[in-house]
């Protein structure tokens, strides 16, 4: 179509990843399949982004355990990937400041790119002319399912300015499960209401509800959950011996990392 141009769009989805199941992975294909179908998208990678130690939710295994079932998981992907650098950071990092980071490591990228075989003259307008402005042609948008836009309206779960920074400037691809109305919260949301159209609903037809709560309920009774994860991640699971009774009591009496920041509130 001529004058037509297509968005290249990176997905990035953050979350505990704990552990990392097949829905999660699922979730990249879903997305890729909604954006590109529209004609104005053409999807080149995906990034998941497991949160640090400190995010303190409960039953959270430590990060370096949770990186490498991620690694396991995406070795079957050639285009999504995991991501460190979250998980790196000694204190919890809001999911607006790690959109931005990516989107500027994105940004670098291309711009290296762009820079192959020009002369420095050319190099150094283009590199002043794109200083801190977003490219038309390129952007990043954070996967979610249902349950991360409804906790949109948890009181002190998330600023208001980091909900508009994340779908206002950047835009959010929402995988939706068989129980959730994500239109209806949308519409009752007057701020996710005014940038609606950066919203892309994709819904599920095959109903599909794998929970990691679920996985590591299973996993601590001694059930199977084969078809639930990749076989190299349940085989890392049981040669660390990760997933008891214990490990699901962790960060029980702490107060979750928002909910500390936000309110000041501190652990019992």
């Amino acid at each position: 179509m001529e004058g037509h141009s297509i968005t290249k769009v990176v997905l990035l989805a953050c979350g505990s990843f704990n552990p990392i199941t097949n829905m999660h992975m699922r979730m990249f294909e879903l997305a890729r399949d909604h954006l590109e179908d529209t004609g104005q998208y053409k999807v080149v990678r995906g990034i998941i982004s497991p949160v640090g130690d400190a995010y303190k939710k409960k039953g959270l295994i430590e990060a370096c355990h949770r990186l490498e079932m991620t690694r396991l998981a995406t070795e079957s992907s050639d285009w999504v990937m995991v991501d460190s650098w979250e998980s790196l950071q000694p204190e919890w990092v809001e999911t607006a400041k790690v959109v931005r980071h990516h989107y500027e490591e994105l940004l670098a990228s291309e711009q290296n790119i762009d820079d192959v075989d020009t002369i420095k003259y050319a190099k150094k307008r283009r590199i002043e002319e794109n200083h801190h402005k977003d490219r038309d042609d390129l952007q990043l948008m954070l996967l979610c399912g249902a349950d991360v836009l409804e906790s949109f309206g948890i009181p002190n779960m998330w600023k208001q300015e980091d909900i508009a920074e994340i779908v206002g400037r950047h835009g959010l691809v929402c995988i939706t499960r068989s129980n959730s109305d994500p239109h209806k919260f949308i519409h009752q949301s007057d701020l996710l209401w005014k940038y609606r159209k950066n919203i892309h609903i994709v819904r599920e037809w095959v109903t599909n509800d794998i929970s990691a709560t679920h996985v590591r309920r299973s996993l601590r009774r001694g059930q199977s959950v084969r078809y639930l994860l990749a076989d190299s991640v349940i085989h890392y699971i049981k040669e660390h011996g990760l997933y008891s009774s214990e490990s699901e009591q962790k960060n029980a009496d702490v107060v979750l990392a928002p909910l500390q920041r936000y309110t000041g509130a501190s652990s019992s």
